[in-house]
């Protein structure tokens, strides 16, 4: 028998076994996707700049030139990022953290690292319009001007961080441990040896601090969480009738499979609860749901104030989801994980071990609970007063410390993993 012919019986049975389960549509969507992935390139673009890469000589890295801080002197930071556009969560606590500095005696500068050669007019007005700064915003393919600070804020900015010959102590402000955003392979390696720099990192919550000074010795200061509670806030003291879940597929760390799964369980035992579905349209799901897709902070605290319950799976550093849902009185359901338990820290938030059983369960034991109402309005009140003030002060007080202490401007950068 012909290797073809074997082929073509085996992918007979396949399809007739897909066809008896009524599945079309997965039929459909494996033939889509093949089809997708006959256009595509061999070659995929790396997320980082190759030269930068080639560039960057972990084993002998430059000496940066220490602008002094004097007492009383206006501190100045070059910050480096991609571009983003707007409603970018990470761009959103980054520009939030650059205002409190500016109102508290700060120059800030941005150099933007477009890879990817996007329109600098364009990503400068939105900068301005959507995240309110109103200092210089460059292009990091011209030499950066001296600075005290440079920052890297993604692992791809720290490559341009550690090459540019610009004075200033470098700092990386980490939002989240980026190689595990990756399979284990060359990009994830990448990624991980940014940590191996010789920065001082300042991160959001302890569990990042923590594991970038135990497991690559950096020097490392951390800021908890803020809340927006202006716009986050429990309005409703009435019944509540559904449940959320912040859904979005391409951002792997945030579960998704495993949120559908608990809900599709959590869906037939309480087929009488609404279940609302936000970060961005998911199509069809084999149960009944409200598809918000992307929606303003406003209308999330309306969803968040109808709901008694949120699920919200966070695989890598806890998103700022469960802070928003305790503001709004909604109890998030949290996949029980150290570094959730390590940044949350917060006894209104319900643990749920990570499968579906275990998650349909915990977001059932809140919707049916009797006691709900007083459980809402202590999660409100555990983050009322909570503001984004709170974590500038602390990145201010770690930049003074940092910058004011030249005996760690000479540690050395650890060698990189081969």
């Amino acid at each position: 028998m012909s290797r073809a012919l074997r082929q073509l019986q085996y992918r007979g049975r396949q399809l007739r076994a897909l066809l008896l389960e009524n599945n079309a549509e997965a039929i459909l969507d494996r033939v889509r996707r093949k089809l997708a992935e006959s256009l595509l390139p061999k070659d995929f673009p790396l997320p980082v700049g190759r030269k930068d890469v080639l560039a960057a000589d972990l084993a002998h890295p430059p000496h940066y030139p220490f602008l002094h801080l004097a007492p009383g002197q206006r501190p100045i930071i070059n910050w480096v990022m991609v571009p983003a556009g707007p409603g970018s969560g990470g761009h959103t606590t980054i520009f939030r953290i650059i205002r409190y500095l500016e109102a508290h005696g700060y120059t800030n500068r941005i150099y933007f690292y477009n890879l990817y050669r996007a329109d600098h007019q364009h990503y400068a007005s939105i900068v301005r319009s959507f995240y309110g700064f109103h200092g210089i915003v460059d292009s990091i393919d011209r030499e950066m001007e001296d600075a005290h600070a440079v920052v890297a804020t993604a692992w791809s900015t720290a490559y341009p961080v550690f090459n540019a010959r610009c004075s200033g102590k470098r700092f990386y402000f980490v939002q989240d441990y980026e190689p595990l955003f990756f399979p284990t392979g060359a990009i994830s390696l990448l990624a991980e040896n940014t940590y191996r720099m010789g920065f001082h990192a300042i991160t959001a919550g302890r569990w990042l601090a923590h594991k970038l000074s135990t497991e690559f010795q950096m020097p490392a200061d951390s800021f908890d969480f803020g809340c927006d509670t202006s716009i986050y806030q429990r309005t409703n003291t009435s019944r509540r009738s559904g449940i959320v879940f912040y859904a979005r597929r391409e951002a792997t760390r945030r579960g998704f499979e495993l949120g559908i799964m608990a809900l599709e369980l959590f869906a037939a035992r309480h087929p009488e609860i609404e279940i609302h579905f936000y970060g961005e349209r998911v199509g069809k799901l084999p149960f009944r749901f409200i598809d918000h897709g992307h929606i303003t902070p406003q209308h999330l605290n309306i969803i968040y104030n109808q709901c008694s319950a949120g699920l919200s799976l966070s695989l890598t550093n806890v998103s700022l989801v469960p802070h928003e849902m305790l503001a709004a009185g909604c109890i998030p359901v949290v996949n029980d994980a150290e570094q959730n338990r390590i940044v949350l820290d917060n006894s209104c938030v319900h643990y749920a071990a990570p499968h579906p059983q275990a998650l349909a369960d915990a977001l059932a034991s809140i919707v049916i609970n009797p006691h709900f109402d007083a459980l809402s309005q202590r999660a409100a009140a555990s983050v009322h007063g909570t503001s984004w003030d709170d974590a500038g002060n602390a990145v201010d007080q770690a930049f003074r410390r940092a910058l004011t202490t030249p005996s760690e401007s000479s540690l050395k950068p650890a060698v990189a993993r081969s």
